[in-house]
């Protein structure tokens, strides 16, 4: 039986990702980090959650191993198997085992989404004892003290099945996100695709306006990531009404009656 190489190099964030700070959570993560301290993001899709880790990671100087949780991603998914490779056993680090060897920052996107038996492998992880059972190895690894577990959800889209236990949710220092304010959204639509700032603006308007509907009609409003997705099409000259159908309207909903309102509503700002 042989073992899969390590190449922790892999993981590192070389360039700064762009990061507008809403709050003082640079600060909580850099001492839950200091101390140790499992981190739990909080907060509706496309606010900026997986952008914080990526610059938490780089700023640390961590590599970072990214999980999008899914109904069907187990504990040895994260784990680790056994897997034939050439004609013999190859053991195979599963991406949280990666990062407790490499002392990475191991992010969990969506936690609840995934089966209920990864909770046993992330909590010894997130608390005192620091260990990840290996129980297919018979070993337990120990987390070095650069080792950080991240997890996130969006409290907004969870049912009571899929809602975050307390066994859990305690184990973790939470860090609350949502959009930022109006100007600060702005300026981030404006850096990340050199729209005017006249049509930042009124994107950001709209969006504003979309974000009232939620829970008449619309799950969730149109987030930043949306955003600078329409912007993007309109940097390339699509016009906005355009932009904002098929990269905002779109995306939110199915539902012709809520189309019609959001285009209406896209028509009346641009």
């Amino acid at each position: 039986m042989t073992a899969q190489a390590l190449r922790p190099e892999e993981y590192f964030i070389q360039d700064e990702p762009y990061y507008e700070p809403v709050g003082d959570e640079i600060a909580v993560f850099e001492a839950a980090y200091a101390n140790q301290l499992p981190v739990l993001l909080k907060g509706p899709t496309g606010c900026g959650k997986t952008r914080f880790m990526e610059h938490m990671a780089w700023r640390l100087k961590r590599p970072l191993i990214t999980v999008s949780c899914h109904d069907d991603l187990t504990a040895s998914d994260l784990v680790g198997r056994f897997l034939i490779s050439g004609g013999e056993t190859v053991w195979v680090d599963g991406p949280l085992a990666r990062a407790v060897r490499a002392g990475g920052i191991c992010y969990l996107d969506e936690i609840v989404e995934a089966r209920k038996d990864t909770t046993v492998v992330i909590h010894p992880l997130a608390d005192d004892r620091r260990l990840l059972p290996m129980e297919k190895l018979g070993e337990l690894l120990e987390a070095s003290p650069e080792f950080c577990m991240a997890i996130s959800y969006n409290p907004g889209y969870q049912s009571v099945l899929k809602d975050l236990k307390q066994s859990t949710r305690q184990r973790f220092v939470a860090l609350e996100f949502d959009y930022p304010s109006a100007e600060l959204e702005q300026k981030i639509v404006v850096t990340e695709t050199g729209i005017a700032p006249d049509m930042a603006e009124q994107l950001v308007k709209f969006a504003r306006m979309t974000r009232n509907l939620k829970g008449s009609g619309l799950e969730e409003g149109a987030s930043t990531r949306l955003l600078v997705h329409a912007a993007k099409l309109m940097k390339s000259g699509v016009p906005a009404v355009t932009a904002c159908r098929s990269s905002i309207a779109q995306a939110l909903t199915d539902d012709e009656e809520m189309l019609t309102a959001v285009n209406e509503l896209s028509s009346s700002v641009f």
